[in-house]
């Protein structure tokens, strides 16, 4: 039970960081060039809710294979977004701040995705 416990409360700080990560990106996403709407930030914020759908869509399939193909896409969104908010930053659509703190999370979300991959 203690174990069942342990993985409710990981996986409910994941989807927390996650939904955090999304809201966040799409704040700063706010204030890229108006040029961009339909390129870099519709590009991004697709990538950024394509790993907050796929968790969520492979945990409801309660499939170990389904979840982890599921996982994996997460994932690869992930990556993708991550190299979405080095090229904003290298443009000059977010500043340091922003860009650190996002890289950052995106980080910690990677290990813990990464961390149930290698479980299943």
């Amino acid at each position: 039970m203690e174990e069942k416990n342990k993985q409710t409360n990981f996986h409910f700080q994941l989807r927390s960081k996650l939904d955090e990560y999304v809201h966040k990106v799409y704040d700063v996403t706010l204030h890229f060039p108006s040029n961009e709407q339909f390129g870099v930030t519709s590009q991004l914020r697709r990538a950024t809710l394509s790993i907050m759908l796929n968790y969520i869509e492979g945990f409801a399939r309660k499939r170990k294979l389904v979840l982890k193909q599921f996982l994996e896409i997460s994932y690869g969104s992930l990556k993708e977004s991550g190299y979405l908010l080095l090229f904003s930053h290298k443009r000059g659509y977010m500043n340091e701040k922003n860009y650190l703190e996002l890289s950052k999370l995106a980080d910690e979300l990677g290990r813990m995705i990464w961390g149930i991959l290698e479980k299943i």
